[in-house]
């Protein structure tokens, strides 16, 4: 593996999955015996964003209309789009 005049090595496909290692992940380097050790630090960033997204989510949803807190994400689409009005909270109620 070739190392670039910046000092960048990418690692193995295989490796960062045995590991771990996504995109956005942290990683520290030691040295063990002339060796260079390259280790996860942290929980996995995956987990944390998708945390992350439901908590933005959840603020966006509390800002809405009342009307609108009622409706699915697909309504939402929908109704931003175009495509069709928005449902009010009582029809939607009674589809259930």
């Amino acid at each position: 593996m070739l190392v670039t005049e910046k000092g960048q090595v990418t690692i193995p496909k295989h490796i960062r999955q045995a590991a771990g290692v996504a995109p956005g992940s942290e990683v520290s380097f030691s040295l063990a015996g002339g060796k260079i050790v390259i280790t996860p630090v942290g929980t996995a960033v995956k987990g944390d964003r998708r945390a992350k997204l439901r908590a933005a989510a959840a603020r966006v949803r509390r800002s809405m209309s009342p009307e609108f807190q009622q409706l699915g994400a697909d309504e939402i689409m929908n109704f931003l789009r175009g495509d069709e009005p928005a449902p009010s909270a009582s029809a939607r109620r009674g589809r259930r």
